[in-house]
């Protein structure tokens, strides 16, 4: 970070809003008189508010915090990396991730592979994915022992990504999969002559190590998607969590074009120590807390 002028920036750790993703589950804190604040689940909502207010390129190491999330690669409470870069194009930003993951695992010598969401999918599953239908999804997890009437369409390419595409990726190459679904752009923006969002995501075998935008910079826009993420809580049943206002009168201000990225440092360390489990790479693992 050092190296590219990037500035270091501290945000909150606790805060007002939520973040809305039906996927993330925040932690929820109550101070003695009652109020309640929201854990970040990453630092992305007060960092483009200092983006707006000017700050240049920025980024963050730090503690995040998401509730459901324990197992081999996953901490409740977990260090991340989180950087922003103004006016670099979310394939620049890819190789930018690629060299930093060489740097960090100097020891490996590591392939860099980049290929489309789709592709991966035709190549793991001779399907295409941005067309598929929920029932030709089924069928192909059917066929690899997953069995689930209740997945709705993006549900299903989460599950096969993560059991089946990933599992084909080499060992020795860091895999950029690049232009996700509409559907799956979160925060990103979406390509109105394809149709994808420029969306992109790091593996080392079949580890994911990062996920990266081209942020979304309409302020409108955003609001909505906050929206269909509210609808989509109170659909599965889910409390409505509080949206980040602050966030929404920034972006409206003026979000610089600009592309960003999270990395879990905890998963890049397992590599760099060839640990089998994030335990053995935290001092205090959520168990033991």
């Amino acid at each position: 970070m050092w190296e590219r002028g990037i500035l270091e920036v501290d945000v909150p750790i606790l805060s007002q809003a939520a973040n809305t993703d039906p996927n993330l589950e925040p932690m929820a804190c109550q101070d003695p008189n009652g109020e309640l604040r929201y854990l970040h689940t990453s630092p992305e909502f007060a960092m483009k508010r200092l983006l707006a207010a000017g700050s240049g390129d920025i980024y963050f190491l730090g503690k995040a915090f998401r509730g459901g999330e324990s197992g081999r690669f996953h901490n409740p409470e977990f260090t991340l990396l989180e950087f922003y870069r103004i006016g670099l194009s979310y394939r620049d930003l890819m190789a930018e991730v690629a060299n930093l993951v060489e740097i960090a695992l100097e020891d490996r010598v590591l392939a860099i592979r980049e290929i489309s969401y789709r592709d991966a999918f035709r190549d793991a599953l001779r399907i295409n994915p941005h067309t598929a239908t929920v029932a030709e999804l089924a069928v192909a997890g059917g066929e690899r022992g997953l069995s689930l009437d209740t997945l709705q369409r993006d549900q299903w390419l989460d599950l096969l990504m993560a059991t089946t595409v990933c599992s084909r990726f080499p060992t020795n190459a860091i895999t950029l999969i690049y232009d996700y679904p509409a559907s799956q752009a979160a925060l990103a923006e979406i390509d109105p002559r394809g149709g994808v969002a420029l969306r992109f995501e790091a593996y080392v075998g079949a580890l994911e190590l990062a996920n990266g935008y081209q942020e979304l910079t309409d302020g409108q826009e955003l609001t909505a998607r906050l929206d269909s993420d509210k609808r989509c809580l109170l659909d599965q049943g889910q409390a409505p969590r509080p949206i980040d206002q602050r966030l929404i009168a920034a972006q409206c201000a003026g979000l610089p074009s600009c592309s960003g990225v999270a990395i879990g440092v905890d998963r890049l360390l397992m590599l760099a120590t060839r640990a089998a489990h994030i335990d053995a790479v935290l001092a205090f693992p959520w168990a033991r807390a």
